[in-house]
């Protein structure tokens, strides 16, 4: 059994190159997978391995100055879902695509799980899923606002594009949720920026509320996406029913399995008729390695496909 330990906080670090030296060395040491962000503003990633080396390994992350309350949350999964270790530099941990939303300034209200139905179930609270569509296509809380973006860059766009007036600005509630937390955190710091004045997230995103509200008191319909290879999990944060689309890293369904569209390994309804032929022959040549692979009990590595954005 593998733990996987997504973890964020927005802290600023001065030499982020020197930290993200210091936390590959230390996590490879331990054999632990997955991938972190590092940047002048903080931390962002989700890792994985064996419980005592994840143990090891977020000790020794909260020792770094300014991350020793760093929000962390756990799930299992029976393999591990990374095939490698990636602590990368960026210059936001979470692209909304303004460098003046600065989390560490300012940030909306953090709601605990326990709180949070009585919260969406306030008439006069309008409930934002600040995800992509992706994910909201496979759960979400009902009667949650869906901006149908690609990207989270894309969130501010959609907020001006409301055009929430002065009076639901200033009387309204206003209630966002996303995975783990961390998008909320940015989003709520822009929408304050923009004149809102009662602005609150999900503390702990999705994740936590799994964790800490019992399924038959739950709001929550579907299933939850995640940035690995487990694709989405359960309430119960157990491994869920979807699959990945490696052609284009859309979540698919065994419906669309059945249907002539998929190809396993190349395409989905998604993305069929978006690929070229000549992109479909080179990811049929990848799949076919990758079966070659498991025929000889190895793990097939691949390319360096670019994860969905979140």
């Amino acid at each position: 059994m593998n733990i996987v330990s997504a973890l964020y906080k927005f802290s600023f670090i001065e030499s982020p190159h020197i930290l993200q030296s210091k936390i590959r060395r230390k996590l490879k040491s331990l054999s632990i997978l997955g991938t972190i962000l590092v940047g002048k503003e903080g931390l962002n990633g989700t890792i994985s391995g064996k419980k005592e080396n994840v143990d090891k390994a977020i000790k020794y992350i909260k020792n770094i100055d300014g991350f020793c309350d760093i929000d962390v949350k756990f799930s299992k999964s029976l393999v591990n879902p990374f095939i490698r270790l990636k602590i990368k530099l960026k210059d936001e941990i979470v692209t909304i695509g303004d460098k003046s939303i600065n989390p560490n300034k300012e940030v909306g209200k953090y709601v605990n799980p326990e709180e949070w139905n009585d919260l969406i179930s306030n008439k006069n609270t309008i409930l934002i899923d600040a995800r992509n569509n992706y994910e909201h296509s496979i759960g979400t809380f009902k009667n949650s606002l869906n901006p149908n973006t690609i990207k989270f860059r894309e969130f501010p766009e959609w907020v001006r594009k409301q055009k929430f007036s002065d009076n639901e600005k200033q009387n309204r509630k206003f209630a966002m949720f996303c995975t783990g937390g961390i998008r909320c955190e940015k989003a709520s710091s822009f929408m304050l920026k923009e004149g809102f004045k009662d602005v609150s997230h999900l503390k702990g995103g999705i994740l936590n509320y799994f964790d800490s509200v019992p399924k038959n008191e739950s709001k929550w319909k579907g299933e939850c996406f995640v940035f690995d290879d487990r694709v989405s999990v359960k309430h119960d944060l157990t491994e869920g029913s979807y699959d990945m689309c490696h052609g284009c890293r859309m979540p698919i369904t065994n419906e669309d399995k059945a249907t002539d569209e998929y190809i396993k390994g190349v395409t989905c309804p998604s993305c069929f008729f978006e690929k070229t032929e000549e992109q479909k022959a080179r990811y049929m040549s990848r799949q076919k390695q990758v079966d070659l692979a498991k025929e000889r009990n190895q793990k097939h590595i691949g390319p360096k496909d670019k994860k969905l954005k979140k």
